[in-house]
């Protein structure tokens, strides 16, 4: 072996050295918020104590901000004008902690966004790379992009996260996705043809890619705010959480 050769096969072994620990910090990082999003409870005996007032949800309004669907890009919300402040939501639909993110602090998105106090960005990815859990993840991703309508889009969205399963089990079934693309009131004529054929099941593994390299997340939820990524306390403290995003705006 040559010497061209050697230092060739040397980079390549970092490469994929990097993204090994890459991998294992993404896994790190999903059992991290897994535990703070869907273990928040009151655990007084080892010393914790949630802060309920805090952490409770809002109520979310009636009427949603406009939303631009883009299949090979993030969803955008917000109110025409307003650029920002930008959140950028990096979610899967199969991570736990997502879905439990989505339930305390979902509402406050769609508010800030309908009040026109900023501007909200979801990034559907999937960072799982072992089944069932990379299947499940994809099919969902893939059935979301299917989506083209903003309203429709948000419902089949916030039913993705409320139909979660397990991360043991293989799950979001295209019959289920059909199924809740109906519940949400999808009217697009090509929905079952794309979430059958899972037509865009490599875009979404190509725009998670994209992503990672890009804003080089570790796991989700991440969530930043005009770039900046939020502390993990302050994303499910739906009042901190909101007060950040005003005081971001000054």
């Amino acid at each position: 072996m040559g010497k061209g050769d050697r230092e060739k096969s040397a980079r390549e072994r970092i490469k994929e050295q990097q993204a090994a620990d890459r991998k294992r910090e993404q896994r790190r990082r999903v059992i991290t918020y897994t535990a703070a999003g869907v273990v928040a409870v009151a655990a007084l005996g080892a010393g914790y104590l949630w802060n309920v007032n805090r952490s409770t949800a809002e109520q979310a309004g009636a009427n949603l901000a406009p939303v631009a669907v883009a299949a090979d890009a993030g969803v955008t919300m917000g109110n025409a004008g307003v650029e920002k402040p930008v959140i950028d939501i990096y979610e899967d639909f199969q991570c736990p902690a997502c879905r439990e993110l989505e339930r305390v602090s979902g509402p406050t998105f769609k508010n800030l966004a309908a009040e026109g106090k900023a501007k909200v960005v979801y990034h559907p990815i999937t960072i799982f790379d072992q089944e069932p859990t990379k299947g499940n993840s994809l099919r969902a991703g893939a059935a979301a992009r299917c989506v083209t309508d903003g309203k429709q889009w948000v419902g089949f969205h916030d039913l993705l996260f409320k139909n979660q399963p397990s991360e043991t089990v293989e799950g979001f079934k295209i019959d289920q996705l059909l199924a809740w693309g109906k519940e949400a009131g999808v009217t697009a004529p090509g929905f079952e043809q794309c979430v059958t054929q899972q037509k865009y099941a490599a875009t979404q593994q190509t725009y998670t890619e994209k992503v990672d390299k890009a804003q080089n997340i570790m796991g989700t939820p991440t969530v930043k705010l005009n770039g900046k990524e939020l502390d993990n306390n302050l994303l499910f403290s739906p009042s901190a959480l909101r007060e950040a995003v005003l005081n971001a705006a000054k």
